[in-house]
């Protein structure tokens, strides 16, 4: 408990400012403050500390794994190459290190097997084991070593890519200890944590911090909702247990945001209400079977949110609707604003993918929404992912046209757009010729970081605009006149934008 110590002085340290203060204001004249810190109470949360290690590590265990050897290569009997994983363009390209690899002699012709290291914890006594997928996911073979030195071997890996959990199996011979599944999200931010974990190689190595925000998605994975902390999180801690101070595993630990490749105060763990539901998917049916509705989907930011007259948080924007998906089925609109499925409330696109994935395919549930300023509830009949279906598909970026004189400026928002003929399409390998195209965005206007050269507009306000004319047309007839709400194409991805409007002097 190093680390614990060594916070202790800080802490004594405050616990003495709180007495002193105390000692000329008193804890009735002032309702607010809590009752002073002492001593005492340092030395009761260490006993916490203690308890949560002494309770918690007989069931983290480490995990080694070992990778297929990798880019072999044969050749023929006249030195030509046959076969291989990788190496072929060095082989062709460079002659001198072919004609070393040709000298080699042949069982050293493959690359050693990868290795690799992380964390896991058991969560049943007959030997199920929780970590990250990208702990075992290309493992040919996994070691799993307990703290007292006993070691298996683990066996039928099931993983779900998606959030990066995974679970195996080892045979122990006898019931192991377990840890138990928490409630995230009672969990606020500001509540103490520990961590625990393998960083570096460190087998069992605890440490504490606390629950810095909730709710993050740093890319990391496909679905997402991290709690972040700032409990020591370093490479090996991959698929170890954040624990509450009763003990409970409340998150796995899964990656650290880090500009020198080690541990720079922010970690994200799945939050243990996800993790629980994917855990029993792959126990109980070994792969998660997830719903989904078939539409892209993106934050209310505030501007957004003027312009449907909700609040910051109220909902999840529809900017997608795939083919032959349950949202194209139900005739959802690229501009409607999910309320609330099966009666609970959607505050973000992440928590609308929450709510979804979990119900039952094959049957209706109530879908409220918010269509032209109206609001309105329909049948929404949910469907199972397909396995190959994916949150992001984006296509190349396009090549920034040239302006000529066929470009029309839009002065109060800071743009220029243009029509897109069959040539344009053809040539920024456009799918469609529908909507029109952003030629030049003034750096120093109000569009500046919300549109880019080579975007798409398709929509001005609710109409649906295939020219300049139209663009035009629609622009007279927006009821707002402070900000231009546009829906915009850009790559793969669309997304709705609100540009305020500026008054020339």
């Amino acid at each position: 408990m190093k680390t614990l110590r060594s916070q202790l002085p800080w802490l004594v340290a405050m616990a003495c400012g709180f007495i002193a203060v105390a000692t000329a204001v008193t804890v009735a004249d002032r309702p607010n403050i809590a009752p002073p810190v002492t001593a005492r109470d340092v030395s009761e949360l260490s006993t916490v500390f203690r308890n949560i290690a002494k309770g918690t590590t007989p069931a983290v265990v480490t995990i080694v794994t070992k990778g297929k050897a990798r880019n072999s290569v044969q050749f023929d009997d006249e030195g030509g190459e046959i076969g291989g994983d990788g190496l072929e363009d060095m082989l062709r390209n460079h002659p001198q290190f072919r004609d070393f690899f040709r000298q080699m002699p042949r069982q050293q012709r493959q690359v050693p097997r990868s290795r690799g290291l992380g964390t896991g914890f058991v969560i049943d006594a007959s030997g199920i084991i929780v970590t990250n997928n990208h702990v075992v996911a290309d493992a040919d073979e996994i070691l799993v070593r307990f703290h007292d030195g006993r070691e298996f071997k683990g066996r039928d890996v099931k993983t779900d890519p998606r959030t990066d959990v995974a679970i195996l199996r080892i045979d122990a011979g006898e019931k192991l200890p377990a840890l138990r599944f928490g409630d995230s999200d009672s969990t606020e931010v500001g509540d103490w944590v520990v961590a625990v974990g393998s960083p570096f190689g460190q087998e069992l190595t605890v440490t504490a911090g606390i629950i810095s925000a909730k709710g993050r998605g740093p890319n990391i994975t496909e679905r997402e909702d991290f709690l972040q902390t700032d409990a020591a999180i370093n490479p090996g801690n991959s698929g170890g247990p954040l624990l509450n101070i009763n003990g409970d595993v409340i998150g796995i630990n899964t990656a650290i945001s880090s500009s020198s490749g080690g541990f720079d105060g922010i970690g994200f763990a799945v939050p243990s209400k996800m993790a629980y539901w994917v855990v029993n998917q792959l126990v109980q049916k070994g792969s998660v079977q997830r719903a989904f509705i078939g539409v892209a989907i993106q934050q209310l930011d505030s501007d957004l949110a003027a312009q449907f007259k909700l609040k910051p948080g109220e909902g999840a924007l529809i900017t997608e609707i795939r083919p032959n998906s349950p949202g194209e089925a139900a005739k959802l609109q690229i501009g409607d604003v999910v309320l609330s499925l099966n009666g609970q409330k959607v505050s973000s696109p992440r928590s609308l993918q929450g709510i979804v994935e979990q119900l039952s395919v094959d049957k209706p549930y109530p879908l409220e929404l918010l269509r032209d300023g109206k609001r309105m509830t329909i049948d929404l009949v949910l469907k199972e992912m397909p396995k190959d279906y994916s949150l992001s598909q984006m296509r190349p970026g396009r090549a920034k046209p040239k302006m000529d004189d066929s470009t029309a400026t839009i002065d109060s928002f800071g743009f220029e757009i243009r029509d897109i003929t069959d040539e344009l399409a053809q040539k920024l390998e456009l799918e469609q010729s529908s909507g029109v195209l952003v030629s030049s965005v003034d750096e120093n206007g109000p569009a500046a970081g919300r549109l880019r050269a080579g975007d798409i507009i398709e929509m001005v306000g609710n109409v649906r605009v295939k020219s300049r004319g139209e663009f035009d047309a629609a622009l007279k007839q927006t009821t707002t006149t402070d900000n231009l709400r546009l829906f915009v194409r850009s790559g793969g991805a669309a997304r709705f934008v609100v540009i305020p409007k500026t008054t020339k002097k």
